[in-house]
């Protein structure tokens, strides 16, 4: 019923000026459109992704957007380059190492955090 549509994530923020300082000024996007509620939509390659305030935002414990990259390692520099910080994990199933990068079969991937704590994911693998 829904596989023929596009789907995007939405991602939370408490504070749309910080959340807009880190997409834009640290991630590097662009503002696509701005919708009168509130809502920033960013295109992310030939997805998109919104932006939006929510009393919610950084509850969710789980990854809410993931980057699949050409160089995870290349990505993860220069984010830190940025001042990303990665984060550690020591979970069955889940190990990173000294830099925060995981191999997970065939993806190998980084996890950080926006600056309300969702948690977002860079790696490189299969996209599908």
């Amino acid at each position: 019923m829904l596989n023929d549509y596009p789907v995007y994530a939405t991602i939370a923020t408490g504070d749309m000026a910080r959340a807009r300082s880190f997409y834009e000024e640290t991630l590097g996007f662009t503002a696509e459109m701005e919708d009168p509620a509130g809502g920033v939509m960013y295109r992310s390659g030939a997805t998109r992704f919104l932006l939006y305030e929510s009393q919610f935002a950084g509850t969710a414990q789980q990854t809410v957007g993931t980057w699949i990259v050409d160089d995870a390692d290349a990505t993860v520099d220069e984010l830190v380059g940025k001042g990303v910080t990665f984060e550690q994990y020591d979970l069955p199933g889940l190990k990173t190492d000294e830099r925060g990068i995981a191999e997970l079969g065939p993806f190998r991937g980084a996890w950080f955090k926006d600056p309300d704590g969702n948690i977002l994911n860079v790696g490189t693998g299969p996209a599908t």
